[in-house]
């Protein structure tokens, strides 16, 4: 039996911790009336301050069309408006609406008490350490995102360049 649950293989309990985050952020999106993808993309309009629609369909991986339809939910749900730039008045900005987002913070409240109590366990220097590696997880899950994406994209497109060849 290969890496049963609960054994201390460094494999298993990575992949819990993953999992554990990856269904929190659904019960978040759930909470806050979203799908996990405008939930991500309301997560980058947050931290931005606001983006292009372009930049946020580059960002999400998520077709022109998709993002379009994903800005129009978030503008219904009251999370996000659309603005002209001023630079360019044929480019959409979004942003956040700032009121709004209070109500993700309620919404998130539980998971930063949690991770908070979590935290309190380390030292400074533990602590130190443990944000260290956020700090480059992060863009190595990114980089692994565009190489999935990619990956992905070319499994389907090989079915149907061979449906053509025939």
């Amino acid at each position: 039996m290969a890496n049963p649950a609960g054994s201390d293989d460094e494999h298993v309990v990575f992949r819990q911790y993953l999992d554990a985050v990856g269904l929190q952020g659904m019960a978040s999106a759930e909470a806050a009336g979203l799908h996990t993808s405008e939930w991500y993309a309301l997560s980058l309009i947050s931290f931005e301050g606001r983006l292009t629609s372009g930049e946020l369909s580059a960002r999400t991986g998520l077709t022109t069309g998709a993002t379009t339809r994903l800005i129009d939910r978030l503008e219904r749900a009251g999370y996000a408006r659309r603005t002209a730039d001023p630079a360019d008045r044929r480019r959409v900005i979004v942003e956040p609406v700032p009121d709004a987002l209070g109500r993700i913070e309620e919404t998130v409240e539980p998971a930063r008490r949690h991770i908070a109590e979590v935290l309190a366990r380390y030292t400074p220097e533990q602590r130190r350490l443990l944000f260290d590696y956020f700090t480059h997880a992060a863009p190595a899950f990114r980089a692994a995102t565009e190489e999935i994406r990619k990956a992905a994209s070319a499994r389907r497109a090989k079915p149907a360049k061979a449906g053509r060849e025939s």
